[in-house]
């Protein structure tokens, strides 16, 4: 991959792998870092690519998986972020009409989270979803039939 390439997909993709690691993570520092390894994967990756659209899969995918493996670690486990005291979301980034919406959305379960986020503000479909995320098409539906229960909850307990 060229740097111009490279630079391309970043202004392109960089949102949406920032967003799907601060889905998992809830911390943006720990996003941006997993966004600049994914693009830096990207970069040495050796592959071949059919289009945007399984570019933008792959490093979603790969934005993930490195999301799981930073709060697996035993480190990220018994560690507290210095923004803990003073939680944020780049609204910049995100947009302020989402940011809002994202924020009530992270408080949900982070498998769920995933789903809500790929379905709903990427507009994958069901089908692409469930091969994004290597599960089946049944328990992407079950997670965004939770989700949407929990989220309505969650919007109605915060109106009262």
């Amino acid at each position: 991959m060229t740097d111009n390439e490279l630079d391309r997909c970043m202004r392109r993709f960089y949102t949406n792998v920032y967003t799907v690691a601060l889905c998992h993570c809830k911390n943006p520092s720990d996003a941006d870092d997993i966004a600049q390894e994914v693009f830096l994967d990207l970069y040495t990756y050796r592959g071949t690519f059919t289009g945007d659209e399984h570019i933008k899969a792959w490093l979603l995918r790969c934005a993930i998986n490195k999301s799981i493996d930073l709060t697996r670690s035993h480190w990220y486990m018994f560690s507290l972020p210095l923004e803990a005291a003073d939680y944020k979301t780049q609204s910049d980034i995100v947009g302020s009409s989402n940011s809002e919406l994202l924020k009530t959305i992270m408080k949900l379960n982070r498998k769920i989270v995933e789903v809500l986020y790929l379905h709903y503000i990427e507009a994958y479909s069901i089908s692409e979803t469930a091969e994004i995320l290597d599960i089946s098409e049944a328990a992407v539906r079950t997670r965004l039939s939770r989700g949407r229960k929990q989220l309505k909850k969650l919007l109605d307990s915060e109106r009262n």
